[in-house]
């Protein structure tokens, strides 16, 4: 299972990567994407930089969390810091490969977005960590 969860957070990472650096920052040469999405992803422009880091945040925080689920918080905190940093290292890479494309320049808001998404990707996990002992506890009594 933690195979299959680095492989999905791998194609996640190299699909960041592909799309930080394609030639022209608008995806209209991505014909095979709905143009509804290629459209949205152009309007917000920032913003579909932290979608796919909410995936990558989860995908961290319950790859390298499943060994801390008994935990003490300090531990689950410090693996969310770490997990913080490896999406930090990810989306500062993206960023700094667009000073080798002609067309592209790093933008310091993408850095931001693809933060905060990993943000919300690991808080989402641990919300549905919480939801889960709530349920297992209700469904005791």
């Amino acid at each position: 299972m933690k195979s299959f969860l680095l492989l999905v957070l791998a194609v996640c990472v190299f699909g960041v990567f592909y799309f930080s650096w394609l030639p022209k920052p608008d995806l209209c040469t991505e014909t095979y994407l709905p143009s509804w999405l290629r459209n949205w992803s152009n309007y917000y422009y920032n913003l579909r930089t932290a979608v796919p880091f909410v995936a990558i945040g989860f995908l961290l925080e319950v790859a390298r969390g499943r060994n801390s689920r008994t935990g003490t918080s300090t531990k689950r905190c410090r693996l969310f810091f770490q997990n913080t940093g490896i999406a930090a290292v990810v989306v500062c890479i993206a960023e700094g490969g667009q000073f080798l494309l002609k067309n592209r320049s790093p933008d310091w808001m993408d850095v931001f977005f693809g933060i905060v998404g990993n943000v919300i990707g690991s808080l989402l996990y641990y919300i549905l960590q919480i939801l889960m002992k709530f349920k297992s506890i209700q469904n005791e009594k």
